[in-house]
């Protein structure tokens, strides 16, 4: 299906094309370990450098709050510098942010996972841009490929940080450190695109000449809506990743096994990652899709705070799983099916993401600190549910077929 995509492609080759599918994927599998990998080892963390719950989930918050601030800024870079060399400047970013996690030092500890959140910014925020302007009739399956890498490297990283510090005695520090090989062979790969791409080619600059940027997508309604559900369903999300081991070991579970069903949480989600763009792209508008995805997380928290069993909890965690990476691939997907060229689309990223990030920043820290003062999990989890009948009501309203700057 990609070499028809290339077939239309002017004045650039097949294997210029192939190389740039490649390097998709592998900016797709660096997106998320750095951060994922934190959760399984955040009571770890916390105990060894004596942190409260609120404050050790800024470990997990820090990158959201780099989303809201890097996410406006990068399309302006791409326009000077080109997607390109954008991409690799994030991947550069990152490489230096896991390296300075690794130092024994509670300042390059939070510094570094700043950076780490900066430089994947910049990568989140540009590839829809790029799948639009360079697969703009295979966005679906090219959304699905970049998603669907990102959610499996997610789960690897999940389930090995814990065999990793404990098992093989490595440390919290270089159990996190190990995810800087598959950012450097990523960065090595968009190297190549850069010399491949020797020609210093205009294209992606043209969508965002003086005369063509546009400044209004902030006053834009329908962005609003996609960027607060982006946001809400980030929240929900980061707050499974950071807490949801600690909520399955406070209900009695081993902690390894608690880390294991964080793995599978995200695990299951990777065949749904994959068909959901496919499947949304294709409908008339995605207002079902919300609306079932949505009451399905909903029933596996009521199943979670009511049964703690075994066999209840693998439940809950299948549905929580299958409905959060539902959300997440369709709100990548809006970034594409919400714009009418790369131009609003990288637009529409970078605000979509910022005013998200902002939201979903505020998840762990919150939840955290909802467990501190109350010492259970049923009244974080009852808010959980409540913050689900949101996500619908905006869900709702993104998903209607319409897309930013339509009157323009």
């Amino acid at each position: 299906m990609v070499q028809n995509e290339l077939e239309k492609q002017e004045g650039t080759s097949k294997g210029y094309y192939i190389l740039l599918v490649l390097a998709i994927l592998f900016v797709g599998f660096n997106l998320r370990p750095a951060i994922t990998s934190v959760g399984p080892l955040i009571g770890t963390i916390r105990d060894d450098v004596g942190f409260a719950n609120w404050s050790v989930a800024l470990l997990t918050s820090l990158p959201l709050i780099a989303f809201m601030i890097i996410s406006p800024i990068a399309p302006k870079i791409a326009h000077k510098w080109t997607n390109e060399l954008t991409l690799t400047l994030g991947l550069s970013i990152l490489v230096v942010g896991i390296g300075l996690r690794f130092i024994s030092s509670v300042f390059f500890l939070f510094l570094g996972t700043f950076l780490i959140g900066t430089g994947v910014a910049i990568c989140n925020v540009l590839l829809p841009s790029i799948i639009k302007d360079k697969f703009p009739y295979k966005v679906a399956i090219m959304t699905s490929l970049y998603t669907t890498s990102m959610v499996v490297f997610a789960t690897i990283s999940s389930g090995l940080s814990v065999p990793l510090a404990d098992n093989l005695q490595l440390g919290w520090e270089l159990s996190l450190f190990v995810w800087i090989l598959p950012v450097l062979i990523g960065l090595v790969i968009w190297f190549i695109v850069l010399m491949k791409n020797n020609q210093k080619r205009k294209e992606d600059a043209i969508a965002y000449t003086r005369k063509e940027q546009r400044s209004g997508i902030w006053q834009e309604a329908l962005a609003w809506k996609v960027a607060l559900f982006m946001g809400l369903q980030s929240f929900i999300f980061y707050v499974m990743v950071s807490w949801l081991p600690e909520i399955l070991h406070y209900y009695g579970m081993a902690k390894a096994s608690a880390g294991f069903m964080l793995s599978y949480f995200q695990f299951i989600g990777i065949p749904v990652t994959f068909m959901v763009p496919m499947i949304v792209t294709r409908m008339k508008n995605q207002r079902l899709f919300v609306a079932i995805v949505n009451i399905i997380f909903i029933i596996g928290l009521i199943i979670l705070l009511l049964s703690q069993s075994t066999a209840m909890i693998i439940v809950a965690t299948t549905l929580l799983g299958a409905a959060s990476s539902s959300n997440f691939a369709l709100a990548l997907t809006f970034l594409s099916i919400r714009a009418q060229n790369a131009r609003d689309a990288a637009e529409l990223s970078g605000m979509a993401q910022s005013v998200g990030y902002c939201v979903a920043a505020i998840g762990p820290i919150f939840i955290g600190f909802l467990f501190d003062v109350t010492q259970s999990w049923m009244i974080p989890l009852s808010i959980l549910i409540g913050i689900m009948i949101v996500i619908i009501y905006f869900g709702l309203q993104a998903g209607k077929n319409e897309v930013v700057f339509d009157n323009d």
